[in-house]
């Protein structure tokens, strides 16, 4: 190039995912470029000012492309599996047999669900722990840069070795369902060799973690990866003192938000997961609310304390992560779960807490409309529920022991001091 350039642009677009260089420096700040489009209606491009980084004499520029929204699995990882979206290879066919129990979409998916799997194991190799290549990680924790959503405080390869784990374990409890004996086997085996390795590599014994974030500790327990009963304790008091170290905020991204309040509830600290449901402060859930949020935002700071929309390339306003704390919502603040596949069983166990007086829900079952509502007053914890035909449930009261009922609707009651918080 000769002479001083005035003005310079770049105009680029791609149908998969492109990230350019100039001169060894990296052309604008949008990660997973262009983004998602209607691929038969329209291209989207970017136009980058990139006068600054031109320079007199030769100039080098480059780019990087990789398979984008187009080809249905978007990465930089040449084919090479990425965590965590294709996870849901595994996770969503076994939710949906769970919700209702129909093996038929586990036999439908079982061929994909154990080619994800046989992949990621041929990736990790012998030793099981997953750490090469890019990651989306915990995408979008609260500390991570807003131009580089990957970057969380708990880096890939815990989080990636944990879901390898994960995936491997449903797979083998699929292949238990289907009748599939010898996969059973093999990919049970397969889990418990990834949950050894996560061990080795990431567990420091006593339920401590290489990794001091409240998403390693909610994946490993979540998850099983930390299985002794004193090492659970040890480590969800960890977590619950990491959420307080933080003002009781959410320290979480896409992968641990789904799963801490189960962990911090499930290891004796209800009150600490009421906290963080309760935070008003950003980033929080009620932070959005706050903000005249109706739906559950991509980013926690989707929009800034003054009102105005975050400016990253990157915000969407309506998205499902951070929401899935609504599922702890229906199981466990309400107390309406199934206690097996379908919904034939139901298990009724509210876990009042956080001051909140009054919850009610209900779902659509295979069996019909199961309701479950509780209420705090006059010293007296009420509980009305309804079973569907069909099914039965158990309902457990906080202190109480747990009581049969069929179809219809119950009531039932229990004292409850006016200062309680709830189980702990």
């Amino acid at each position: 190039m000769r002479g001083r350039v005035r003005d310079a642009r770049l105009l680029i677009t791609a149908l998969g995912l492109y990230e350019t260089e100039l001169n060894g420096a990296v052309v604008g700040d949008v990660v997973l470029a262009p983004g998602w489009t209607s691929y038969r209606h329209r291209h989207r491009y970017h136009v980058h000012d990139v006068t600054h980084l031109l320079r007199p004499g030769r100039n080098a520029w480059g780019a990087h492309l990789a398979d984008g929204w187009y080809r249905g699995r978007p990465g930089f990882n040449g084919g090479v599996p990425e965590l965590y979206g294709p996870d849901a290879t595994v996770i969503v066919p076994w939710t949906l047999y769970e919700r209702y129990g129909d093996s038929g979409v586990l036999r439908e998916q079982y061929a994909s669900m154990r080619a994800w799997v046989d992949a990621v194991d041929e990736v990790a190799g012998p030793g099981r722990v997953w750490g090469e290549g890019f990651q989306f990680g915990d995408w979008l924790d609260p500390t991570a840069p807003s131009s580089m959503p990957p970057k969380s405080s708990t880096s890939g390869p815990p989080v990636a070795t944990a879901c390898f784990a994960h995936s491997a374990r449903l797979l083998a409890r699929t292949a238990e369902v289907l009748g599939e004996k010898d996969d059973a086997g093999h990919y049970h085996a397969l889990a418990d060799s990834v949950r050894d390795a996560f061990r080795a590599a990431f567990h420091l014994g006593d339920g401590q973690l290489t990794e001091d974030t409240q998403t390693a500790y909610a994946l490993s327990l979540s998850f099983r990866l930390i299985d002794d009963a004193a090492e659970r304790m040890n480590a969800g008091r960890h977590l619950a003192a990491l959420v307080a170290a933080r003002g009781h905020r959410i320290g979480t991204g896409f992968l641990g938000t789904p799963l801490i309040c189960d962990a911090l509830t499930e290891t004796g600290h209800a009150d600490t997961a009421y906290r963080l449901l309760t935070q008003r402060e950003c980033p929080s859930w009620l932070y959005e609310v706050e903000r005249g949020a109706t739906t559950i935002w991509e980013r926690w700071d989707a929009v800034l304390p003054d009102g105005s929309l975050n400016p990253t390339h990157m915000n969407s306003l309506n998205h499902y992560s951070p929401g899935a704390v609504a599922d702890w919502l229906h199981r466990t603040v309400a107390g309406l779960a199934p206690a097996e596949p379908g919904y034939r069983r139901i298990r009724f166990r509210p876990l009042p807490g956080g001051g909140i007086t009054w919850a009610r829900t209900a779902h659509e079952t295979p069996y019909g409309r199961a309701e479950a509502a509780w209420r705090i007053e006059d010293g007296e914890l009420r509980l009305d529920v309804l079973v569907p035909d069909g099914a039965s449930a158990t309902v457990e009261l906080p202190g109480g022991d747990p009581t049969e009922a069929g179809p219809g609707r119950h009531t039932f009651t229990t004292l409850w001091p006016t200062d309680a918080e709830g189980l702990r």
